[in-house]
């Protein structure tokens, strides 16, 4: 079985959806949730579906404690799904080409340090954008520079606030990013064995 770990720091709409999605294709089995957040309701959304989770501080994944937790699980995949601190390079040099994010925007634009979530869509309506989008790239050691894996555009009237750009992002999120994980881990695959 295809084994995916998911990375998240925040309410957990996108774990929920790569979780649910994956207990129903059973082309893949989410093994873990890590969080950086005590208090993310990612915790109660996996717990809902019997996956575990770990909470980890920034120190430990600066310092290897994290890592040492992945290779015990040997993931295919490494998502991360509204993961807000940077991935070190340490987990992306032991996997590479092996994790990847979802960004709320269309990379290039938008993307680096403290650009997520509403910054993302404050930026986007301020600069009165005539679109916006999602781009699901892989991981590197630099904020939102690795190769891009896929991007779906939206189209904005310019009367949006960015409440109303992140339901358009939500929407294009949950349509795509577990059809898109399905399709790496068909081009990827042969399971870690241990």
């Amino acid at each position: 079985m295809i084994k995916i770990v998911i990375f998240a720091s925040g309410s957990g709409t996108n774990a929920e959806n790569i979780i649910r999605y994956f207990q129903a294709t059973k082309s893949a089995s989410v093994e873990a949730v890590f969080t950086n957040k005590a208090d993310a309701q990612v915790i109660q959304r996996a717990e809902k579906y019997q996956v575990p989770s770990q909470v980890f501080t920034k120190n430990d994944l600066e310092t290897g404690k994290v890592l040492q937790e992945i290779n015990a699980i040997q993931p295919d995949l490494i998502v991360l799904a509204g993961f807000l601190l940077k991935f070190p390079s340490n987990c992306v040099e032991a996997f590479p080409n092996k994790i990847i994010n979802i960004h709320p925007a269309l990379l290039p634009k938008y993307g680096g340090k403290g650009m997520y979530g509403m910054n993302v869509h404050r930026a986007v309506v301020e600069n009165k954008e005539a679109e916006t989008g999602i781009t699901i790239h892989y991981v590197n050691e630099n904020y939102d520079e690795g190769n891009i894996i896929f991007q779906k555009s939206v189209s904005l009237s310019g009367e949006e606030t960015p409440d109303d750009v992140a339901n358009k992002i939500h929407e294009l999120e949950q349509a795509h990013f577990p059809v898109i994980i399905e399709e790496i881990i068909n081009q990827n695959a042969t399971p870690n064995t241990i």
